[in-house]
């Protein structure tokens, strides 16, 4: 569990970069809310295991209050991590990426972003997959066009 806000900073050629993990968990949320208040995107990680999604999803699913934190805070530009993709089932599994982006999307239309701009990655955080470089066990998946 992250606790409190953590940065890390680089540069590329073009940009200078500070990432700050923010915490998630609900006790913490005066930490999220200082770390997101600084930034200029968001990258909001859903569970995509069974009971897991839906319950981050439901009404006072701490999926929808991140991205709602988000928008109000300004955050303009948000990418989606659809994690935990290795325990869906079966594992890796197309529709299910595709229900949770069709789920996600409705929402975060409702609050503000255009998920038309948003960029949904199905990751395993535990494996590694697509975080790097494409993962050969989500072949289906061939990146993102935003609009």
């Amino acid at each position: 569990i992250t606790i409190d806000i953590a940065l890390w900073k680089f540069e590329t050629s073009k940009y200078y970069v500070t990432i700050i993990d923010a915490p998630g968990h609900r006790d913490f949320i005066k930490n999220m809310i200082t770390g997101t208040s600084q930034a200029d995107c968001a990258v909001l990680i859903v569970a995509a295991g069974t009971g897991e999604f839906e319950a981050g999803i439901s009404k006072n699913g701490q999926t929808r209050e991140h991205a709602l934190l988000a928008f109000t805070l300004g955050v303009k530009q948000l990418i989606v991590g659809v994690n935990k993709m290795d325990s869906t089932e079966p594992p890796y599994s197309e529709p299910r990426f595709e229900e949770i982006k069709k789920e996600v999307s409705s929402y975060i239309k409702k609050i503000g972003y255009n998920p038309a701009a948003v960029a949904f990655v199905p990751i395993s955080g535990w494996h590694g997959d697509n975080m790097l470089e494409p993962s050969t066990k989500m072949p289906w998946f061939k990146g993102w066009n935003v609009e």
